[in-house]
């Protein structure tokens, strides 16, 4: 599977002039955590709510500082047809939690690590469903076997035993 299968589209985008202000703003319109940096249509860096907060907010900057004095760059990115299992050691690997997907050097997406946890659970959700479906159609075993129908509410037999 590919990145652009997980990914956030389109990326929300500022310029390195946009003030922190409008960057915080822009966050809380579309709901997202960072904005693409982006310049003449390259990416130039990232900007997150954290880099506001400790790069913008605890130094004490003006709201209309520009977002260049506290983006991350250079951003550490992935390609839009990118193997999903690239994104997770590019997250592993760079402690980052949000990449910008690229597309040659066109901004495409976002992809976080919330993206790829949703993976993970349609992925269990995949492979448990028949599973957790098989059991709760089954009916319960002889009365000393593990599971619904044991005695002793569905304790193992040596849980049950002196306790």
């Amino acid at each position: 599977m590919n990145v652009s299968a997980c990914m956030s589209a389109p990326a929300v985008s500022v310029t390195p002039t946009t003030t922190v202000g409008e960057a915080a703003r822009q966050m809380a319109v579309h709901g997202v955590g960072c904005l693409a940096v982006t310049e003449g249509g390259a990416l130039r860096g990232i900007v997150t709510d954290r880099d506001i907060t400790l790069r913008a907010v605890a130094p004490g900057l003006d709201r209309d500082d520009p977002v260049l004095q506290v983006m991350t760059t250079p951003a550490v990115t992935v390609g839009v047809h990118d193997d999903i299992h690239t994104a997770y050691r590019t997250f592993r690997t760079s402690g980052v939690r949000r990449l910008p997907v690229l597309d040659g050097h066109r901004v495409v997406g976002v992809l976080t690590v919330d993206d790829l946890l949703m993976d993970v659970f349609r992925r269990v959700a995949d492979l448990l469903g028949p599973v957790a479906w098989s059991v709760l159609e089954m009916p319960p075993g002889p009365a000393d076997e593990i599971g619904p129908g044991a005695r002793g509410g569905g304790k193992s037999p040596s849980a049950s035993r002196g306790s």
